[in-house]
């Protein structure tokens, strides 16, 4: 049987990487970046055989996380970009992948959340400042403690000028942890690991334990 051995949330600034960001523009976000190194140890030591990782943005969405998190990975890498469907619809998704992929064979797999919180924290960030913004991220890592993979989908209707990019990823990842705690009775555990916006968006990464 298959086995999920590592599953995290991830953002994917390109500001993150020293080819990109000034020494000064990753010194504001070095919670981030040392969180991401540090899980990037633990993927290596989890030894997957298959990474699956989803973004709503191709290019950056998809590397960033991987040059912090499987830099020398050698497998077969797979890909899910997330378009504009009801973050629901990723929710179950999610739960259907695990049903019909990973409840056969018997790879250890790794997964990969990556995606940005509200880019309206501030004036100076990619849109203007919204009140929204900051209730989103606020809300959503309050879910993700709660486990409340429904609210969390829920959530771009409550805060619509939240101006997030990374929702409808993120309930991927969640449809297919709820999967398998329904399939195999196993539970997960969130941890936020750290929280930074010093460029008007939030940046989230969060692990699970399985």
């Amino acid at each position: 049987m298959s086995d999920i051995v590592f599953a995290c949330l991830a953002p994917h600034p390109p500001i993150l990487l020293p080819s990109v960001g000034s020494e000064e523009d990753r010194e504001q976000v070095k919670s981030t970046i040392s969180q991401l190194e540090e899980l990037g140890e633990e993927l290596a030591a989890a030894q997957p055989k298959q990474i699956i990782i989803s973004s709503p943005h191709p290019d950056w969405g998809f590397n960033v996380p991987l040059y912090f998190l499987a830099p020398e990975f050698s497998g077969e890498i797979k890909t899910l970009q997330t378009g504009t469907e009801d973050p629901k619809f990723y929710l179950q998704k999610g739960e259907e992948v695990f049903e019909n992929d990973l409840t056969t064979g018997d790879k250890s797999i790794a997964l990969i959340a990556s995606g940005d919180l509200s880019h309206r924290l501030k004036d100076e960030g990619p849109y203007d400042f919204h009140p929204d913004g900051e209730k989103f991220d606020r809300q959503l890592i309050e879910l993700l403690k709660k486990k409340d993979a429904e609210g969390i989908a829920e959530l771009n209707r409550r805060y619509p000028e939240a101006g997030e990019c990374g929702l409808r990823s993120f309930c991927f990842l969640l449809g297919i942890l709820e999967g398998r705690r329904k399939k195999q009775k196993r539970n997960h555990q969130p941890h936020t690991l750290s929280y930074e916006g010093p460029f008007g968006v939030g940046y989230l990464v969060a692990k699970f334990q399985l």
